[in-house]
């Protein structure tokens, strides 16, 4: 059943904490079975209960699942196991395309805003007890949620798009709640939800966004959240329409009680509009914006408004760990957004073309791809694993697809930041070399 290995431990946080460990190291794989909770209670010499606690606090942090008399085991994706260890290494020589990594050359020079922010320290430094929230960056984030037509409310800063999720799923939902996310969609968030102890449901998606009728599956189900990115799906580029949007808002409105989060990362990156699906339900709600794809992952800056409930909830958890986000770092923002230096459309025009040549030339090689707004190209595939291997050996390393799907279909996404238009059709061959003949070269909605 284990193997070599001996799970340890006299009380339930020790026991619970040999597995964990043992998953982290590969010493227990994806679906192996543990011993009945009376059998191992036996084995170490402690009370059932004591088991029992083990394995509901390792089922809370995602690492098992239990399945009635079919027993436990490890998940098929542990928390311990990060999705982004489902890889393929890129050998030096390889044109890598699977990280999903901005274009440097249109990423903004720092040096101007940075020593703006430490000129601005220097005159005022900050202090415990001050205001965690620059007030020019507050007035700005909410002047562009105003102008894209997201409900009034405050505005809270964290450091990046997920950390706002975290805080947000983290102050109102308990352990054991549903979430419904997207399918395929960010590995990371798949990673999250687990590991704070939720439990996710997938729903599916296509080039306009989730599916109306799948949230309202997940949601009659008994999900207390759902998670929709507004634009630059990943890894599929989707973006919901005008179209989508009345549907999924008819949706949320039969389900007032229920979270909704909306992440609109690709903003600054995207030339489609973004269609707001805050306050349908009269629920709880949060918006979040993301500066990583238009100005650097490593800002670490990120605005999020909301009802006024979940945002002070967020901002008092917040207090109480790391505080605030770099007030250095806000003011960096600021300067950046106020001077200039990146003009937003010629960013979106970049991107898009790139995107959208790559996937007219895979259309043209029989092989229908998806890759409606973004950076990514996710292409539908039946053999992910020799997709992968194949583009490996022609020169281009590509993301395999099991990164970021529940139950979705097997795909390979292609991230175009690093590709010259001139490029774009030798990587169509591969592509198309790769798959071969056959159904994956007339290709399938995704999902």
């Amino acid at each position: 059943m284990l193997g070599e290995y001996r799970i340890s431990g006299r009380r339930a946080s020790e026991i619970s904490a040999s597995v964990e460990r043992a998953v982290g190291e590969g010493e227990l794989e994806p679906g192996q079975l543990l011993p009945p909770m009376r059998e191992l209670a036996a084995q170490l010499g402690v009370n059932p209960n004591t088991v029992a606690s083990a394995y509901r606090t390792l089922r809370e942090r995602g690492v098992i699942e239990t399945a009635g008399r079919r027993g436990s085991r490890i998940r098929a994706r542990p928390v311990s196991t990060a999705r982004e260890s489902i890889r393929a290494d890129v050998p030096e020589g390889v044109r890598d395309l699977s990280k999903g990594n901005p274009d440097t050359a249109l990423l903004p020079p720092l040096r101007d805003a940075l020593l703006y922010a430490a000129e601005q320290a220097d005159a005022t430094p900050g202090l415990y007890g001050e205001e965690a929230r620059d007030p020019e960056l507050v007035r700005l984030a909410r002047a562009d949620f105003d102008a894209a037509g997201v409900p009034d409310g405050p505005v809270a800063v964290a450091s990046g798009s997920l950390d706002a999720i975290e805080r947000v799923l983290a102050v109102h939902l308990k352990p054991g709640d549903t979430v419904a996310v997207e399918d395929p969609g960010w590995g990371a968030m798949l990673d999250l939800v687990p590991a704070l102890g939720l439990r996710a449901v997938p729903v599916a998606v296509d080039d306009e966004g989730p599916l109306p009728d799948e949230v309202e599956r997940a949601l009659r189900g008994g999900a207390r959240a759902v998670v929709v990115t507004a634009r630059a799906q990943n890894p599929t580029g989707a973006a919901v329409s005008a179209e989508r949007a009345v549907a999924l808002r008819e949706v949320l409105a039969a389900h007032p009680s229920v979270l909704l989060v909306e992440d609109d990362h690709g903003h600054g990156i995207v030339d489609l509009p973004v269609h707001v699906l805050a306050g349908a339900g009269g629920g709880p709600w949060v918006f979040v914006r993301s500066v990583s794809k238009g100005y650097g992952p490593d800002l670490r800056v990120a605005v999020l408004t909301g009802d006024a409930v979940t945002v002070d909830r967020v901002r008092g958890r917040q207090r109480l760990g790391p505080g605030w986000v770099s007030r250095l770092l806000q003011r960096a923002v600021v300067r950046l957004w106020t001077s200039g230096v990146v003009d937003a459309d010629v960013v979106a025009r970049s991107y898009g073309e790139r995107r959208d040549t790559l996937v007219a030339a895979l259309a043209e090689r029989g092989v229908r791809a998806h890759g409606r707004s973004g950076m990514n190209v996710w292409v539908p595939v039946a053999d992910e694993t020799g997709v992968v291997s194949r583009m490996l050996y022609a020169g281009w390393g590509v993301a395999p697809g099991a990164r970021f799907r529940v139950a979705a279909g097997a795909g390979v996404r292609l991230t175009v930041s690093t590709l010259s238009v001139g490029e774009i059709g030798v990587v169509a061959d591969a592509v198309a070399a790769a798959i071969g003949p056959g159904p994956e070269g007339e290709g399938r909605r995704y999902g």
